[in-house]
């Protein structure tokens, strides 16, 4: 039951993987000693690409501010600029 395979032994032994895969779990593939790709169930490859909210909808979703809340600028000094 290994996850790592090296290139030449994954394309021999194909199948084993993909039934790896399924059962197991992600399956790493390795060219020239690191991994290159790895092999997923399509349940597992669509949990990693699923909708995503696009940022307007996540900000719409965020808590909202109460009205009372206040908050305090900094006072900064502007810098004096060379001319």
């Amino acid at each position: 039951m290994r996850t790592i395979w090296k290139l030449q032994d994954a394309k021999a032994k194909f199948s084993q993987i993909v039934e790896d895969a399924l059962k197991i779990g992600p399956q790493f593939v390795t060219r020239r000693g690191q991994k290159a790709v790895v092999v997923v169930s399509v349940e597992e490859y669509e949990k990693l690409t699923s909708k995503k909210p696009t940022l307007k909808e996540f900000l719409l979703k965020c808590p909202k501010i109460d009205d009372d809340f206040e908050f305090e600028r900094q006072k900064d000094y502007s810098r004096s600029i060379e001319f």
